[in-house]
C-alpha cells in the first residue's frame, strides 16, 4: 500500500499519548483540522522538522489547533524526544506492529498529514519540505481565522527539502 495522498479519507484511529491520555481522530476532527506527524525518535529529519512543528503549534495553540506527533517508538524514548526537542504538543504512540502507520501507508518518516474536519487529507508530506510546512501553516491560519508570524526566520538557513 502506498502512502495516502491529499483528497483521500484519513483512517480513523485512537491512540494513547506519552502522558497516558487517550486521543481519537474522530473526536479531534469535531473541533477542526488535525495535523498528524508520524516519526521515529532516531530519525535525523524528524529531529530537524519537529522544532518547526512546535513553532507552528506555539503560533496557533491559543486558537485550538490540534497537532499530534505519532511516534513509532515506546513511551520512554518518545518522552525523551519530546524533552530534547522541546515538543509540547501531544505525542501519541503507534508502537510495533505500527497499525496506524500501516493504515496510512507510511514508507518514510517524517510523514505529515493535515486532516480536514471532514476527514479528508488536505496536505500530505514526506520528509521535510519547506513549501509543505508553509502550505500547512497558511491553511491552518486561514481555517482558524488567525494571522501568524514567520515559520522560518530570515537568519535560519532552512533547506527546501530534507529526505526522510
Amino acid at each position: 500500500m502506498s502512502v495516502l495522498k491529499a483528497g483521500k479519507s484519513a483512517p480513523l484511529f485512537g491512540l494513547s499519548a506519552i502522558d497516558g491520555k487517550k486521543y481519537s481522530l474522530q473526536e479531534g476532527l469535531k473541533h477542526g483540522p488535525v495535523l498528524a506527524a508520524f516519526f521515529k525518535v532516531t530519525c535525523p529529519t524528524c529531529q530537524y522538522a519537529f522544532p518547526f512543528l512546535e513553532r507552528l503549534y506555539q503560533q496557533l495553540r491559543l486558537s485550538g489547533v490540534r497537532i499530534w506527533g505519532i511516534s513509532q517508538d515506546g513511551v520512554r524514548d518518545s518522552q525523551r524526544f519530546a524533552r530534547e526537542y522541546s515538543v509540547t504538543f501531544p505525542i501519541l504512540i503507534d508502537d510495533y506492529p505500527y497499525q496506524i502507520s500501516r493504515e496510512y501507508g507510511l514508507e518514510y518518516v517524517p510523514s505529515i498529514f493535515l486532516i480536514a474536519p471532514d476527514g479528508s487529507i488536505a496536505v500530505q508530506s514526506e520528509g521535510f519540505l519547506k513549501r509543505d510546512l508553509l502550505e500547512i501553516q497558511r491553511s491552518l491560519a486561514q481555517t482558524l481565522s488567525v494571522s501568524v508570524g514567520a515559520l522560518f526566520q530570515p537568519s535560519e538557513k532552512v533547506p527546501e527539502y530534507k529526505p526522510g
